[in-house]
């Protein structure tokens, strides 16, 4: 019988460490222009691609939208992406024409807008020897986000990899695969893909468990 004073096991167990969103704290020590402070002599940031870089260059530009239809202006984006054969660059180094990971943000005026500056990536063979379309990966950290989401970006114009992607068509709805490909513009003479990401509701972006 368990003495008046003894501990009992439940007493033992250790609590669970609070949470905490990315509040806007994460702004200031990775995306230091949009917090309004001066950029340091070599930033992370949204130029994944330098003029001189192999491939197809475009720009990527999006909004962050919330379960009421509201832009989120806080949001910040990582992308992972292969060059335009497909690789990865596993050594980051900003003096490199090209570098397989950048960061960019939604901002706080106007439309809110996310972009990145890259090339198109290659299809992406992998272990297994099926091939992924094209893609670029993003995690999207925000505030009420405790755990960053992730999700990718296909091309419309590459509807032929996209029929076969093994990710992609894991999801099955073909309405919800809708939400992770880019539609394609023409700005200014430029190639742009614009993709925007719904945190929750109507149209919710899909999101994956890697």
């Amino acid at each position: 019988m368990q003495q008046p004073n003894s501990v009992g096991t439940h007493d033992l167990m250790l609590r669970e460490t609070a949470s905490q969103t990315a509040g806007p704290y994460v702004h200031i020590g990775l995306a230091l222009d949009v917090a309004g402070l001066p950029e340091r002599d070599e930033e992370i940031w949204n130029q994944l691609a330098k003029p001189e870089a192999d491939g197809e260059h475009i720009e990527v530009v999006g909004q962050v939208i919330d379960g009421n239809g509201d832009l989120v202006r806080d949001a910040l984006i990582e992308a992972w992406q292969a060059d335009g054969q497909g690789q990865y660059q596993p050594a980051f180094d900003l003096q490199k024409p090209f570098n397989s990971f950048g960061r960019t943000a939604t901002t706080a005026v106007g439309d809110s807008e996310w972009a990145l500056a890259t090339v198109k990536p290659g299809a992406i063979t992998r272990g297994d020897g099926k091939t992924m379309a094209p893609h670029i990966n993003l995690a999207v950290f925000a505030r009420g986000v405790n755990i960053q989401l992730q999700t990718r970006l296909y091309f419309e114009d590459e509807a032929d990899a996209n029929a076969v992607c093994p990710v992609l068509n894991a999801i099955e709805s073909p309405a919800r695969r809708q939400t992770l490909i880019a539609k394609r513009e023409e700005a200014d003479g430029k190639v742009r893909y614009r993709l925007d990401i719904r945190l929750q509701g109507d149209g919710e972006t899909v999101f994956f468990d890697f």
